[in-house]
């Protein structure tokens, strides 16, 4: 698994077949955190990576995120491979602000 990320900082382009490996690898987390990628909504403001989901925005911080999955059955959820592959990549939306401010 190190070894895919360690490609995806080489090959920010993604293509079909590291495409395919995350999905292999990573099942249907690995197929939303991509379709996520591909709608652009994976921000980085300041402060946080933000994960658009469906049911809202999600803060992403290292080894953690906000949303119901991740919070209480404590697994890596969708966001956290969205955003480590974005970070890799450099396939996300910059914000020039910090998301705490965003939520006054």
């Amino acid at each position: 698994m190190n070894d895919l990320w360690q490609r995806l900082t080489t090959n920010p382009d993604l293509d079909e077949s590291l495409r395919a490996e995350i999905e292999t690898a990573l099942g249907p987390r690995g197929k939303k955190a991509l379709a996520a990628l591909d709608m652009k909504k994976i921000k980085k403001y300041h402060d946080f990576f933000v994960v658009e989901g469906r049911t809202g925005e999600y803060v992403v911080d290292e080894d953690f995120c906000t949303c119901r999955d991740f919070m209480y059955r404590g697994r890596t959820c969708w966001h956290l491979i969205a955003v480590r592959i974005a970070a890799a990549t450099g396939r996300f939306v910059r914000v020039d602000g910090w998301y705490v401010d965003q939520m006054e």
